[in-house]
């Protein structure tokens, strides 16, 4: 008999590692453009190193100030997962420290994402693994439960399921649905392109800027310079 709460799913789908590579290096604010804004973790779920973010999520849905479910994950999680932690947010309790984050790294975890609280985030800054989280304190966790792995969790604001693909950098986390990701990563590198072109236009004094005032236009703003010239030619 299912004890909800309390559950284990070992098995997810992870997407094509190639499908999921085709999204290195590309900005996450272009991703998300793409994506209508609809996406993008809380601001709250911030970076603690400058290591880019990419691969499927591995959940763990917890108890705040609990991690027996996360001791878990690490055990289960393939090379190349992100753990996606929902916590709830709550920040009385660190959720991961160090030693579990060192661990993690030798079984090849490709991340963390913690919607709570870590701590010993000096050692974690140079450990060379991307880890996001919601905030840092020294009060560590409890090991009791409950919790459940490969569900659906809430990270940042934003459901994420098993699987799903994470593409995380200096801005943020955007949550890619797998379904979707051959269209959005096209989008996305033309996205890039276009950047590219306006870099270039700006460097040389030709970033076409007339859509400005077409949009004021359109959005009724008028403006007195045309107002006057038109009321001095009558």
């Amino acid at each position: 008999m299912s004890n909800v709460g309390m559950r284990i799913f070992p098995h997810i789908s992870r997407p094509p590692k190639a499908l999921i590579d085709g999204f290195a290096g590309l900005p996450v604010a272009n991703i998300a453009d793409n994506m209508n804004r609809m996406s993008c973790m809380d601001a709250k779920i911030r970076p603690i190193n400058d290591v880019p973010l990419l691969g499927p999520a591995f959940t763990v849905k917890s108890r705040p100030g609990d991690n027996l479910m996360l001791h878990k994950a690490l055990d289960l999680a393939q090379p190349g997962d992100i753990v996606v932690v929902d916590a709830q947010g709550d920040l009385t309790n660190s959720i991961m420290g160090e030693l579990m984050a060192l661990w993690a790294k030798q079984r090849g975890i490709g991340g963390f994402i913690i919607d709570g609280a870590i701590r010993d985030i000096g050692a974690l800054k140079k450990m060379g693994m991307p880890i996001y989280a919601a905030g840092v304190t020294p009060a560590g966790p409890y090991k009791d439960g409950p919790g459940e792995l490969n569900v659906s969790v809430v990270c940042g604001g934003v459901v994420v399921h098993p699987g799903d693909i994470l593409v995380g950098d200096e801005d943020g986390i955007v949550v890619i649905n797998p379904r979707d990701a051959e269209s959005l990563l096209e989008k996305s590198r033309a996205k890039s392109r276009m950047e590219h072109k306006v870099v270039e236009d700006i460097s040389n004094m030709a970033w076409d800027r007339t859509w400005v005032d077409q949009a004021l236009r359109e959005r009724g703003v008028v403006f007195p310079f045309e107002q006057n010239h038109k009321t001095s030619i009558e």
